[in-house]
């Protein structure tokens, strides 16, 4: 999702758009929860060097190359890469949205 006016800061947003836009987050978070099985899921709303709202939803596993640490760390190790079908989560997503705008 791309807000496409620009925002500074989520109480920028009207409460009806913050709401939404959390609505937006938390089905990404579950639908990657859902097919990929994260051991963890990292959600953070950043952005110091361009400041405007957006969100990081970030599956993270034990065998990825920063777990336990964040993932712009230092690499622990080399990581394992964990595939998944684009096409399922867009998929899984757009379901969740449309049974929640219902």
């Amino acid at each position: 999702m791309v807000w496409h006016e620009h925002v500074r800061e989520m109480t920028d947003l009207t409460p009806a758009d913050r709401a939404h836009c959390l609505r937006v987050v938390f089905a990404v978070e579950q639908v990657l929860r859902d097919v990929l099985r994260p051991d963890k899921v990292n959600v953070a709303s950043l952005g110091n060097q361009v400041p405007h709202v957006h969100w990081h939803v970030i599956p993270r596993f034990a065998d990825d190359a920063h777990f336990p640490d964040p993932v712009w760390a230092v690499r622990r190790r080399a990581g394992v890469r964990h595939s998944w079908d684009e096409g399922e989560v867009m998929a899984r997503l757009a379901g969740s949205l449309g049974e929640q705008a219902g």
